[in-house]
C-alpha cells in the first residue's frame, strides 16, 4: 500500500487492509489477531476484527504532511544584507 493510501483510511480498518500494509497474508493476518499478537492495536466486536489505523500508522512510522512548510525542499530566500550574499562594490 503506498503512504497516500494508509493516510487516506478511516479510523479503523479491516485486517486484510492492514495485512496488506504489512505484506502479510489473510490467514497469517487473522491468526496473529486471534493470538493476540498482531503488529498493532486490534478492536474485536464479536468474531469481527478492527485495527486502529492511528496504530498502524504508528508502527509504520508514517505521519500525515504538514502544510506549514516543515521539511520543505525549497531553499530559504537569501538576504542581500547578509555579509556572506553581500556584493562588494
Amino acid at each position: 500500500m503506498s503512504r497516500h493510501e494508509l493516510l487516506a483510511l478511516p479510523a479503523t480498518t479491516d485486517v486484510e487492509t492492514a495485512a496488506r500494509a504489512f505484506g502479510l497474508g489473510r490467514t497469517t493476518a487473522y491468526a496473529l489477531a486471534k493470538a493476540n499478537e498482531f503488529p498493532c492495536k486490534i478492536i474485536r466486536a464479536g468474531k469481527t476484527y478492527r485495527v486502529i489505523t492511528a496504530d498502524l500508522l504508528r508502527v509504520l512510522h508514517i505521519t500525515p504532511e504538514t502544510s506549514d512548510g516543515a521539511g520543505s525542499s525549497h531553499p530559504a530566500p537569501s538576504n542581500e544584507n547578509d555579509p556572506i550574499h553581500a556584493s562588494s562594490n
